[in-house]
């Protein structure tokens, strides 16, 4: 999250200071550029692990990464993220050459060790992906936002922008979903494996355009983000959820383009890399400040090497998929960075670390190749490029170098591995790690099995037996099982239901498990209508709504039948019942967040099978006792 102590702006004294200190500090940046005063002798790779903490026994979120913190003598390699039950770690920079990659395993294998100890302790459990398959919309409420100031800061300072009534998402996949949400902490559904190569001042554009194209493909390999909230969505879902999550725009009835803060950029880097910060600070408003304690034109007139603290804190809050950074090396020289977001957290640290080689191989390759990507490519078909994998992941075409349509396997196999290799051997990487890493990427595309694909054939199959929150909670199980054995996925077993028997259903809530597929009538529907949707879809519920959508009553097969049994039976056509004459007028409701033995107590106490699921007045599921009997019979096959 970068720099640490910011607020949010005070008043327009407070804006106009931050400001000034912005773009001094773009000055100050073309200044060292021109005067040549980055370090180009040396190229360094690093990489930050963020993950989720879950309750081992539920494989629910577990917010708890405050006292964990606690825990964690001498770790500053450790911080917080944007939930509770979010942590990083940073791993150490270290000179890309010889044992490198393996290295940056082994230390990342390290820290989670450390972690997993401390988490022991609260019966807790670290699970490395994209998106937790267990995570519910609840958890992503105010109260569970780590208690920094940073993060207050930025939460309030995104709200204020929003031009909307609310954040919202709107993803389609196999499933669908469409939700709002009052908090942008939606954010925090991401973790990533963020990878950092260090460039050329002089060679910055170059490798950045790179990285832009191959964004692509390294989004194909490594997608592992297919479910969201018990929907299988985008194979990596994190590209669309991140942008949504902080998305601040609303619809109008006019064209104008507002680029989100999250996004993919707008056009091929020209110039150089400054271009990026002008582009950003012309485009979004200023959301944080801190205090600016250097004057950074007066530093370089001097001949010292300013932090360019404004810039930094501009520049993390938005959110380039690649994103530049700047930074000061030990022997105090400037660096510049690039930092590619792309690839998400796990399946495992070897698999992590096979994501970042193949990353790192082909930026190396590409540029030994071509000295200038944008001339044998669009920066349209690139974007293109980059939404597809998203979606589709290993099951994309790309339109590739010349106009070329290959699909993203023959793409990764025949041509970018080979570029990984001979990138890697440039930088004298040691021809293990090169075997290893770059063989995983391999196995991965020639079995056409990476995590997506992994997690959304497992919960397809578990769907047809068990409820989406049993198959989610399987899921990460066997996730955190793979993990804890450092397997590449590509080796994984898809779970079945005999796997994991450990689950707990009595902490549900009613969201959770409640049909939302509802089939509905108003008042003034005639009741034959209502006897052919029950018999249509063998139902025996059906919730009356208005218009709005708002719940106004219940229809049941039992008040349907004694409708009927009751009715005389002349020779002529009766006249005609409308639903609001035989309704359950004023229903027995719970609210999504009801607790599933609270359900089971209503049900019994009422002598009632369905209860309506609202939000206020909204009608949003409904539970019967079908729901409770297929929870029940699972918990009965288990013992």
């Amino acid at each position: 999250m970068g720099v640490q102590k910011v607020n949010t702006l005070a008043g327009n004294d407070e804006m106009q200071h931050f400001v000034r200190a912005l773009l001094d500090d773009v000055q100050a940046f073309e200044y060292m550029l021109e005067h040549d005063w980055f370090e180009n002798d040396i190229v360094r790779i690093g990489a930050e692990q963020e993950m989720c903490l879950v309750d081992k026994k539920t494989m629910k979120p577990a917010n708890i990464n405050m006292q964990v913190l606690e825990k964690l003598t001498d770790a500053p390699w450790c911080v917080t993220e944007l939930a509770k039950f979010n942590l990083e770690t940073n791993l150490s920079p270290r000179e890309f050459v010889g044992t490198c990659l393996s290295d940056m395993e082994n230390e990342n294998l390290l820290y989670l060790k450390k972690i997993q100890t401390v988490l022991d302790e609260f019966d807790a459990n670290i699970v490395l992906c994209g998106i937790l398959p267990t995570l519910r919309k609840p958890d992503l409420d105010r109260h569970n936002l780590t208690p920094k100031d940073r993060y207050f800061a930025l939460m309030a300072a995104i709200e204020k922008h929003l031009l909307g009534s609310s954040f919202e998402l709107r993803i389609d996949g196999v499933d669908e979903l469409m939700v709002k949400h009052d908090s942008p902490l939606l954010e925090a559904c991401n973790t990533s494996f963020q990878v950092h190569l260090q460039v050329s001042a002089n060679e910055f554009v170059k490798m950045y355009n790179i990285a832009q194209m191959l964004a692509a493909p390294v989004i194909a390999i490594s997608a592992n983000s297919p479910l969201v909230f018990g929907r299988r969505l985008w194979h990596e879902s994190r590209i669309a959820l991140f942008q949504q999550s902080l998305d601040t725009r609303t619809a109008h009835d006019h064209m104008r383009e507002r680029l989100p803060r999250v996004n993919f950029g707008s056009g091929w880097l020209k110039g150089d890399i400054t271009q990026i910060y002008k582009e950003d600070i012309s485009r979004f408003r200023v959301l944080l400040a801190g205090a600016i304690e250097e004057d950074s034109l007066e530093m370089v007139a001097n001949g010292q090497v300013p932090k360019l603290r404004a810039l930094q804190i501009h520049n993390s809050t938005v959110y380039r998929w690649n994103r530049p950074c700047y930074g000061i090396s030990p022997n105090g020289k400037p660096h510049l960075r690039i930092e590619n977001r792309v690839i998400p957290a796990g399946p495992s640290a070897v698999d992590a670390s096979a994501n970042a080689a193949f990353w790192l191989g082909c930026m190396i390759g590409m540029a030994h190749l071509h000295e200038d990507v944008t001339r044998i490519i669009s920066f349209a078909d690139v974007r293109d490029n980059f939404l597809k994998s998203a979606k589709f992941g290993l099951d994309s075409t790309f339109t590739w170098i010349k106009d070329k349509k290959m699909p993203a396997r023959d793409l990764i196999l025949q041509e970018l591995l080979p570029i990984a290799e001979a990138g890697l051997k440039l930088r004298k990487v040691k021809s293990a790690d090169i075997s290893k890493y770059l063989g995983i990427i391999e196995e991965r595309a020639s079995q056409h099995k990476n995590g997506a694909r992994w997690a959304l054939r497992s919960f397809t199959a578990l769907k047809e037996d068990i409820s989406a929150d049993e198959a989610v909670t399987c899921i990460t199980a066997e996730t955190i099982k793979n993990q804890q054995l450092n397997k590449p996925v590509h080796t994984w077993k898809e779970p079945t239901i005999s796997d994991h028997t450990d689950w707990h259903p009595s902490k549900l809530k009613v969201e959770e498990f409640m049909s939302t597929d509802l089939f509905t009538v108003q008042k003034d529907d005639l009741i034959e209508l209502v006897a052919e949707i029950m018999n249509w879809r063998r139902i025996r519920y059906l919730p009356v709504e208005n218009p709005k959508g708002e719940l106004v009553g219940l229809i049941t097969s039992r008040i349907l039948l004694r409708h009927y049994a009751t009715r005389n039976q002349p020779t002529e056509q009766p006249p005609a019942t409308t639903v609001k004459e035989i309704m359950i007028d004023k229903p027995v409701t719970v609210k999504p967040e009801t607790n599933i033995l609270e359900v089971m107590n209503l049900m019994r106490v009422n002598g009632i099978g369905c209860l309506p699921v609202v939000k206020g007045k909204e009608l949003i599921g409904v539970i019967t006792e079908m729901d409770l009997l297929r929870v029940t019979a699972r918990l009965m096959e288990k013992a």
